[in-house]
């Protein structure tokens, strides 16, 4: 009851002093934020550092902020603090390690808003020296000893390294200045032990220097191992060995006790109940070595060896074969032999050969001799040679029987074309390499080819002249001892190349008229098929292609035209692939004959009608001189005269001509060469009425002078005016 009026009590009083209220949240911002390290960025190892975080922040309001300061060292967060002041963040490193070098960041947050400053490396130089303790300084063989190693003052992560006798044998990471370890020593003496350790500061390590050196004696456990092997001196392969190991003081434990017997790699025998432990063999020339006895009793192990060499009574048998190279079903001898053995132990009789496999088609002929036919497969064979109980095999000789050569078979490659190289093929089917392949012409020897590997071939590069050449040559082929093999004759097709070919033109060539049918012949020399083909002089593509088995061939146009003249040549082409082409020929397309015929006939018409124009022309112009000249002093008809009376009242004088007729001269050269009379017209001017008669208003002759003489004429008359001649008065 008494909360209840509390509370009621206050909401009143804020209620009715409003201006007790806390303002409202006051605005800020975050300026910046550096961090500084003093006194130095570099110091060496117990230096007092401190990292000191200095923000600038704005803000509208009286009352402190709260801030909150992190510390950042390589990205780890490693101090915190919570602040209601505007002092700087001090984060204190009293005395600096090596630890503590590292990159540092501060970061302020106040409210949602945080800033975090640039980082600052610090780094701190200087190691503690490390000291080494142990908890005993004499110890018996196989105990332990418990080693701590220290770092006096240090922090972070270390790494601490055993040594005995400089000799690194143990180390151990941990997050301490200080670790202990336990240690065994398996060698009887003195011991000399110091440590030394590693701050790991990522990505650099710091390694201290070497600690104070502890001594620790280790004695010797009380118990003795012999080894004995019989016999001790010259052993034979074949002799019984008898090997012993025991163990001869020793004083009474409670661990169990195991003893090994072994030579090299091979355990031989074992025991862990007994005090000893022993083994039979027969000896080897391999057991040549040392035997070792091992015992292991807890941590004590104790170790005694002992040496033996064992003489051959036999070397490994070595096969051989001869021929070194044999084919199938050739005589082969295979031989199998020690090279030496021990006499003094030893008769050579008592060696005795064989072979593996035993079912093989080889007989002994003497000891240690097989011969036989080789088979016609490889076959693996090993030589096994006994005496007194000792086998030794030899190395596997693989037999491989060659396979002879078969006759090789010749051929070429891709084509033969005249007098052009090309390649032939030596082959043999059947054939171990490598074999000799020898080219051969007329049985004359030209090169040879060494086949090696399965992959090569035996090509010769030749050139022939003449397309019966092809068949002198042969190949020979020899992979042996044995008498080569000579393939049969070459026999394939010689490719002659096209000659320069040969267009010939039908019809003629002055014959070709339009409408006519154009016939292209193109021919030429060499071995077919041809490609023949035709082209016009400014066409790149041709006109026609066709392949025939003939020397020649042709193209045909039909219905010629004007537009089919130009030049025109052909190509042709084998499987010589020398493209040749013609020389060029040029066509001229003729106007069609019915053409020339009605051009001719309308130049005739035209030409007659121009004859008969001139004709009645001719005729025309002498009717009417014929008229003037019948009577130059006729009396003209009355009407024409009276008409001449009232019609004519003119100043202009009055023109009347008159044909005077001269005779033929005696003397023929003197006058211009012509058949018939010379006409001349003159002209007579009469004076107007009223002028006296007598005078002379001067005369104009007119030549008409026919044959070869051009017609001269002075003045043309109007022949209209032939007609208005004056009538001459009486």
């Amino acid at each position: 009851m008494g909360l209840l009026l509390l509370l009621t009590s206050t909401l009143l009083s804020s209620y009715f002093h409003p201006w007790r209220v806390v303002d409202a949240q006051a605005l800020f911002t975050i300026k910046g934020i550096t961090l500084f390290i003093e006194p130095s960025a570099d110091v060496i190892r117990d230096t007092s550092v401190i990292l000191k975080c200095q923000a600038v922040v704005s803000s509208s309001g009286q009352e402190p902020l709260s801030r909150h300061y992190t510390i950042y060292k390589d990205g780890e967060e490693v101090y915190t603090k919570t602040s209601s002041t505007s002092e700087d963040l001090l984060y204190r490193l009293p005395e600096a390690r090596v630890s503590n070098t590292g990159k540092y960041k501060c970061q302020i947050t106040i409210e949602d808003k945080k800033m975090i400053s640039d980082f600052k490396k610090l780094t701190v130089t200087g190691l503690s020296e490390p000291e080494v303790h142990l908890n005993t300084g004499v110890v018996s063989e196989g105990e332990e000893v418990t080693a701590r190693c220290m770092a006096p003052g240090e922090t972070g992560s270390i790494i601490f390294y055993f040594y005995e006798d400089s000799k690194e044998i143990l180390e151990k990471k941990v997050n301490s200045n200080q670790t202990e370890v336990k240690l065994r020593f398996n060698s009887v003496g003195i011991h000399k032990v110091h440590c030394a350790y590693t701050v790991l500061v990522m990505p650099d390590s710091f390694k201290s220097k070497d600690s104070n050196t502890v001594h620790i004696s280790v004695k010797e456990y009380p118990i003795t191992l012999d080894l004995d092997i019989s016999p001790t001196y010259k052993i034979y392969e074949g002799d019984r060995l008898d090997i012993l190991c025991t163990i001869i003081k020793s004083q009474h434990s409670s661990q169990s006790i195991q003893l090994f017997l072994s030579q090299g790699t091979q355990l031989l025998r074992s025991e862990s109940t007994e005090t000893k432990v022993s083994h039979n063999m027969t000896a080897l020339a391999k057991n040549s070595g040392e035997f070792e006895c091992r015992l292991v009793m807890g941590n004590v192990v104790k170790v005694a060896t002992k040496t033996i060499s064992v003489t051959e009574l036999f070397s490994v048998p070595i096969l051989t074969m001869s021929p070194a190279e044999v084919f199938q079903k050739d005589y082969m001898t295979l031989t199998c032999k020690s090279e030496s053995f021990a006499s003094e132990k030893l008769r050579r009789e008592e060696l005795i050969y064989s072979l593996d496999p035993s079912e093989n088609a080889l007989s002994e002929n003497k000891v240690g001799e097989f011969s036989g036919r080789a088979l016609l497969h490889d076959l693996n064979y090993t030589c096994i040679a006994r005496a007194k109980g000792i086998v030794k095999h030899s190395n596997t000789l693989t037999v491989r029987p060659k396979v002879p050569v078969s006759n090789p078979n010749i051929s070429v490659v891709d084509k033969v074309v005249l007098k052009q190289p090309f390649k032939i093929l030596c082959k043999s089917d059947n054939g171990s390499l490598p074999i000799n392949y020898t080219l051969l012409k007329d049985k004359s020897q030209l090169s040879t080819i060494s086949v090696k590997l399965p992959s090569q071939k035996a090509l010769f590069t030749v050139t022939v002249t003449h397309t019966d050449e092809i068949s002198k040559y042969t190949c020979e082929a020899k992979n042996s001892h044995k008498k080569s093999l000579v393939s049969e004759k070459l026999n394939a097709t010689v490719i002659v190349p096209v000659s320069r070919p040969t267009l010939t033109v039908i019809p003629p060539l002055p014959e070709i008229s339009e409408g006519d049918d154009l016939y292209l012949i193109c021919g030429t020399q060499g071995t077919p098929p041809v490609t023949f083909k035709w082209y016009r002089v400014g066409n790149k593509q041709p006109l026609h292609i066709t392949t025939s088995n003939d020397n020649h061939t042709n193209y045909q146009v039909f219905g010629l035209t004007k537009q089919h003249s130009g030049t025109y040549y052909c190509e042709a082409v084998n499987h010589g692939n020398n493209a040749v082409h013609s020389e060029l020929v040029d066509i001229e397309v003729n106007l069609a004959t019915w053409k020339k015929a009605l051009i001719g006939g309308f130049c005739l018409l035209v030409v007659s009608v121009l004859v008969v124009v001139l004709v009645l022309c001719f005729r025309s112009k002498r009717v009417r001189v014929d008229k003037a000249v019948t009577s130059v002093w006729s009396e003209r008809p009355p009407e024409e005269a009276n008409d001449e009376e009232t019609s004519m009242v003119s100043n202009e004088p009055d023109v009347e001509y008159t044909e005077v007729v001269h005779p033929r001269a005696a003397d023929s050269a003197k006058v211009p060469l012509r058949k018939g009379t010379d006409t001349v017209y003159s002209e007579l001017q009469n004076a107007p009425h009223g002028a006296a008669d007598h005078h002379d208003y001067g005369s104009v002759e007119y030549a008409e002078l026919n044959g070869e003489q051009p017609e001269i004429n002075h003045c043309s008359p109007e022949v209209n005016n032939y007609q208005d001649l004056p009538v001459p008065v009486d």
